[in-house]
């Protein structure tokens, strides 16, 4: 697989003239089955590699070619000349196509494992025939695949930005603030709380930048910019460690690369700079 792949067409099941040589997305627990060189095979089956899925999901078609997602058993042992790897290790060192197909369908096995039986009534599902959903057998009830949306939002302030590093970041990493989507709330109510309960300052000119689907485990980031309004910085030592405001030339530690929301909005605000 490669960057020129054609384009992705989501689907619950293949149509009658597709392929029955395909991609498997198979994971042990979040690990995905790649070859050594880190990518994905083309195969009829699982089978064919010695492994038996506990259960397997149609994804869609790429181009021509079908796509599934497979959950293995926790001690499903890698083939030889393939090998097991974290998601999060993955990205950037494949191709944009297969990341997201990745992140795709983690979610997809994830939920299916997760939606077995009702959370309303405790009955077993079912697969929906028509959509990705699985159908109580007992109470009816449609189970989809959760969605967590979230915010992340370059604050800016002339010539400086808004950088802050959480307890989970690696030593010495900053980046821009983030935070999930309240029930009931806008998406733009939830730039203006998070920044606030974050570090205590207060903005304006909230502008939508773009999205990222980022499946750890299940979320929709959506990137906005925005501008200081007023307030001093008071970092809630539960969420942040530290925060500051940084010129272009002065950054501290940022993750590396252009993988993620967080560095394409880092990059978006460096090149305004130096423009």
């Amino acid at each position: 697989m490669s960057d020129d792949t054609p384009r992705f067409i989501p689907s619950t099941k293949p149509s009658p003239e597709a392929s029955s040589t395909g991609y498997w997305f198979a994971f042990r627990k979040r690990e995905l089955l790649v070859t050594e060189s880190g990518g994905v095979e083309s195969l009829e089956s699982l089978e064919t590699l010695g492994l038996s899925p506990l259960r397997t999901q149609f994804l869609g078609m790429l181009g021509d070619t079908p796509c599934h997602s497979a959950e293995l058993p926790d001690d499903a042992p890698a083939p030889a000349g393939m090998r097991f790897r974290d998601l999060r290790m993955l990205y950037g060192q494949v191709s944009e196509t297969l990341a997201a197909l990745a992140g795709r369908a983690v979610q997809i096995v994830e939920w299916d494992r997760q939606h077995q039986f009702c959370g309303a009534c405790a009955a077993p599902t079912k697969r929906a025939e028509h959509d990705r959903s699985r159908l109580c057998t007992q109470c009816g009830l449609a189970h989809f695949p959760r969605l967590s949306p979230a915010i992340i939002v370059a604050v800016e302030r002339g010539e400086e930005i808004l950088l802050a590093r959480g307890p989970q970041f690696p030593p010495g990493i900053y980046s821009v603030l983030a935070g999930f989507v309240d029930p009931g709330e806008s998406v733009e109510d939830a730039v203006h709380r998070e920044v606030e309960e974050e570090v205590g300052i207060r903005v304006r000119d909230v502008r939508y930048f773009g999205s990222q689907p980022w499946p750890f485990p299940n979320s929709l980031m959506l990137g906005f910019t925005a501008q200081y309004a007023s307030g001093e910085i008071r970092p809630d030592l539960h969420e942040i460690e530290d925060a500051g405001w940084y010129r272009a030339d002065a950054l501290p530690n940022v993750f590396p690369g252009r993988i993620s929301i967080s560095q394409w909005l880092l990059h978006d605000f460096l090149e305004r700079q130096r423009a």
